[in-house]
């Protein structure tokens, strides 16, 4: 299939897991992709492997987004396609939270999505011909978590962010919408397990082990179960589709 044909997508954190996942289903379906890192040595290395381009980003940094999308823009021709994907993840005890911690999920997670999305948005509106814009949010933006505070709202924050910039773009026909997964397997949770191992005392893998069987499909998610919604949020088929987040989740949230 190829849904994106001749449609160029810049995607962030792509380098490694679901950033490259949805790198490479937007090549399978006809796209031109730019692979956004603050890692350009991995992220250049990951390009090559899948035929993409790499440009360095680090989306804390406002001056390092202009350059990075500038860059996208001159090595693509344009920018079709957006998608917010850079994140981290932090837990604590509410009374262990620490300023500095706050203070760079809010800027990767939250500020980082902000303004990569702004100076997406300000080239697709120059342009005139509108264009797609996916935020990753999650289903720790649909609650609180014991131990997950900052991460989480950073999450609601996505959720918020994604509904007032949808309403504010439709009009230069721009479609923002977000995706929520679930807990999504892959190298980026022997961190997470980590934390947990530290304040819920729990020996490493057996939160990974538990929250996979608390999911009612009946198991984790994997990178791969989430490129269908990424494609189809940058597909013709949701021109329609707007401010909206979806749960790819495996039935663990209902909205």
């Amino acid at each position: 299939m190829t849904r994106l044909a001749g449609k160029c997508a810049l995607i962030t954190g792509a380098a490694r897991g679901i950033g490259r996942a949805f790198a490479e289903a937007y090549i399978r379906e006809g796209a031109r992709v730019a692979i956004a890192d603050i890692d350009l040595d991995r992220a250049q290395a990951t390009a090559a492997d899948i035929g993409a381009v790499a440009v360095h980003m680090d989306v804390s940094d406002t001056a390092s987004i202009t350059a990075g999308v500038a860059d996208a823009v001159e090595r693509l021709g344009q920018i079709d396609i957006l998608i917010n994907n850079a994140a981290i993840f932090t837990a604590a005890p509410i009374a262990e939270i620490t300023e500095d911690d706050y203070a760079r999920c809010f800027d990767i997670n939250v500020k980082g999505t902000l303004f990569t999305l702004q100076a997406v948005a300000r080239d697709m509106i120059a342009r005139g011909e509108g264009g797609k814009i996916i935020n990753m949010a999650s289903q720790a933006g649909r609650r609180g978590e014991p131990l997950v505070g900052v991460y989480c709202a950073t999450k609601a924050a996505v959720i918020s962010l994604t509904q007032s910039a949808g309403l504010n773009l439709i009009e230069h026909g721009i479609n923002v919408n977000a995706i929520a997964p679930g807990v999504v397997d892959g190298e980026h949770w022997d961190g997470v397990d980590a934390f947990f191992a530290k304040y819920e005392n729990k020996a490493p893998g057996q939160k990974k082990r538990e929250v996979g069987q608390a999911v009612p499909f009946g198991r984790m998610g994997v990178a791969e179960d989430l490129t269908g919604m990424a494609v189809f949020l940058a597909s013709a088929e949701a021109d329609y589709i707007v401010s909206q987040c979806f749960n790819v989740d495996g039935g663990q949230w209902m909205s």
